[in-house]
């Protein structure tokens, strides 16, 4: 039996760069489906489900932030990329912050484009989460890999994909000191320096789920000229 092709949904209103980013997603052998605006995007997943979404930022109608926001809420795991023709820092953080997992500035090369493409599929295809522990507990936190949930002291909250590896990553490793580089491999695929913005992106994400005070983090510590320790006595302990 023939495997099945990948279905990836486009939002792009710019024609031109649509149609190219099609052919060549479907010269690698995905299913695209497009649509030109945020409001079609949101239509089509509620009746469809998606191996992965790239959604440009400024599109007619809701921009590409607010889609990302709305397709949380339906589904917390589905891998999202985005573009953007904005090179401002605080665009990316937006971005993330609205859920994308990763994200690319225009224009970019088609041959970056598809390897981002291509491993955030694997990644989402292969992972599953180490049974490190189906509930594991530090502070007012309680977080189930397997199922993709946490409970925190705001509340309940769903995870994504690569929060899930992070999280696993860091687990697997209390304690110990963890360099960008090694994170940006383990759970994006990548080490390109100027990705560590992302990463430093998605702990705050994090920090902002599970610390008492973000602003001075005791779980998720940052070790200067290095990268990040997780620790889950971090109470106790002073912060890097």
């Amino acid at each position: 039996m023939a495997e099945e092709q990948p279905h990836i949904l486009l939002v792009e209103d710019e024609m031109h760069l649509a149609r190219g980013i099609c052919f060549n997603l479907e010269q690698e052998g995905y299913r695209v489906s497009h649509v030109e605006s945020g409001e079609e995007a949101l239509e089509r997943l509620a009746i469809d489900r998606f191996a992965l979404l790239i959604i440009d930022v400024m599109l007619p109608g809701i921009d590409g932030f607010t889609v990302c926001e709305r397709v949380r809420t339906m589904d917390a795991r589905v891998p999202i990329l985005i573009l953007t023709a904005r090179a401002d820092e605080g665009d990316r953080v937006i971005g993330l912050q609205s859920g994308a997992d990763d994200y690319l500035t225009k224009p970019f090369s088609l041959s970056e484009f598809l390897l981002r493409v291509g491993g955030m599929l694997r990644r989402s295809s292969w992972y599953r989460p180490e049974p490190i522990e189906e509930g594991y507990r530090f502070g007012d936190n309680e977080i189930f890999l397997l199922s993709y949930h946490a409970r925190t002291a705001q509340g309940e909250i769903d995870l994504t994909e690569l929060e899930v590896k992070m999280l696993a990553l860091f687990f697997q490793r209390e304690g110990q000191a963890i360099t960008r580089k090694d994170i940006l491999e383990n759970v994006w695929g990548y080490t390109s320096d100027t990705e560590t913005r992302t990463l430093d992106n998605f702990i705050v994400r994090l920090r902002k789920y599970f610390e008492p005070n973000p602003a001075q983090p005791v779980y998720f510590q940052t070790v200067r000229g290095v990268g990040y320790r997780f620790t889950r006595g971090g109470a106790d302990k002073v912060p890097s």
